[in-house]
């Protein structure tokens, strides 16, 4: 998607340790005819597969799956990195380690949300070691439901993620694949 890349371009901060800081426009501060963009391609790439609902995790997947589902007019349901009081119920139950939090998370999602009829499209900002979209698949996978996709808006295809989900079969749709990125210049090259 040549807008987000030259939005990548124009306000991606290059940092040491392969990290991509796009908190300007994408994961803090949220430029919305942007996410509305995103929201439109992802429609236009899985608009045919009868999606039920968006998967995402927290934090900052909840905004780009709000604004993604509205395209599709089904609900966002969203992976809590903790328990809560008000979760009653059972619940499904997977473990996600952070790239850039270098951090393993619970992450839950009441029963309630997720069934075998559910066809789901999982939506997420980044994609760089999978093991986000390999928790949630997890947690589809103990519901019964059917996983449709996994929609990305920057992947980092530099690192193993989302070679390995495709591999398994997975359909990985990303909107900016980094090829390279240099921290002493700053400089980001895409693969096409």
């Amino acid at each position: 998607m040549e807008l987000l890349e030259n939005r990548i371009r124009k306000d991606g901060i290059v940092k040491a340790g392969n990290v991509l800081k796009v908190d300007s426009f994408l994961n803090h501060q949220i430029d919305i005819e942007l996410l509305n963009e995103i929201g439109k391609e992802f429609k236009r790439i899985f608009g045919n597969e009868g999606i039920t609902k968006i998967l995402t995790v927290e934090a900052s997947g909840i905004a780009i799956a709000a604004i993604v589902a509205q395209y599709f007019n089904v609900p966002v349901v969203f992976a809590k990195k903790s328990q809560s009081i008000n979760l009653d119920g059972s619940v499904y139950q997977t473990k996600i380690e952070s790239f850039t939090h270098k951090r393993v998370y619970d992450v839950i999602v009441s029963k309630k949300y997720l069934s075998p009829d559910d066809r789901i499209l999982v939506v997420d900002d980044f994609l760089a070691n999978g093991c986000a979209a390999d928790g949630l698949i997890d947690i589809i996978k103990e519901s019964g439901a059917t996983l449709v996709g996994v929609g990305i808006i920057i992947e980092k295809g530099f690192q193993d993620g989302g070679k390995r989900l495709r591999e398994r079969g997975v359909r990985v749709e990303s909107l900016a694949i980094v090829d390279s990125m240099n921290d002493e210049t700053g400089e980001i090259t895409f693969r096409h």
